[in-house]
């Protein structure tokens, strides 16, 4: 296999913007990954000194290919890869952004009682 090959996919896996490959796969496959304005196949040969667009769960990115890297390694690492140009007005925009998502946990003192508050109110009603 010729070394200086890389795959979009493999490339983004590889720096740790997706968890899995096939994320990274599906991303492209929705027009999640652009490249000079238009979505990109997963195929698509990655080469040094490019820029994509990137739009991940968390944030969307704007990263500059430094150097080609084709095994996954830790994040430390994986930094130096590429370069993080995305415009400050973005990522003001997906900070806030995020701290608007339902995370799952219920308010306090709101909705169903606790288990605390349950056994409470069964101790009350027993008197």
């Amino acid at each position: 296999m010729d070394k200086e090959k890389l795959r979009i996919d493999k490339y983004l896996w590889s720096i740790r913007l997706f968890k899995t490959r096939s994320l990274a796969a599906d991303a492209c496959e929705k027009g999640k990954v652009k490249y000079n304005s238009s979505a990109v196949k997963a195929s698509k040969q990655v080469n040094i000194d490019e820029e994509y667009e990137v739009k991940t769960e968390a944030k969307k990115l704007l990263i500059k290919v430094t150097a080609l890297l084709h095994n996954r390694v830790q994040y430390s690492e994986a930094i130096n890869f590429y370069l993080d140009i995305t415009p400050e007005e973005v990522e003001d925009k997906t900070l806030y952004q995020g701290a608007a998502f339902h995370t799952g946990k219920r308010l306090s003192k709101v909705g169903r009682p606790t288990k605390k508050e349950k056994r409470d109110l069964d101790g009350f009603m027993d008197i």
